[in-house]
């Protein structure tokens, strides 16, 4: 098993992120603008992409400190993958540990995810730092 893993350091209190990861609204921000579900423990979310749609459960929702999902819908590597988002602050400054966990293979579309997650996580700092993020389809192309 493989997983992508990136820190990220945001000049705002760990609230302010946790709000951006385990909100819908926040998530349309800077992830993907057509975010649909219930962000709470056990809810369903969706993500979607163009006509390409992610199913994800709710899995953990610790406030200000973790967010953790997994991929139900996916025809992709995704399904069955897990995601978390660990954070950390100091100072009013966040830690962001991300990590997209339980991959069957690291190939390249591995790799591609992992950059995309690079782009989607400067996305959420910008949203969260300024206000504006780059969700899709405004999102930096690689």
């Amino acid at each position: 098993m493989s997983d992508i893993l990136h820190e990220i350091h945001i000049k705002a209190p760990a609230e302010s992120v946790y709000s951006a990861l385990a909100t819908v609204p926040g998530l349309a921000s800077w992830w993907t603008t057509t975010t649909l579900g219930e962000s709470k423990v056990g809810g369903a979310l969706e993500f979607h992409f163009g006509k390409h749609a992610i199913g994800m459960r709710v899995d953990e929702l610790e406030p200000g400190k973790r967010v953790a999902w997994q991929c139900t819908r996916e025809t992709s590597d995704w399904l069955g993958t897990r995601f978390t988002f660990d954070l950390t602050e100091e100072g009013g400054r966040t830690t962001l540990v991300f990590g997209h966990r339980a991959w069957k293979e690291a190939n390249a579309f591995f790799a591609h995810c992992s950059m995309k997650w690079a782009t989607f996580l400067l996305s959420l700092r910008d949203y969260v730092e300024t206000g504006a993020g780059r969700p899709f389809p405004h999102d930096v192309r690689i």
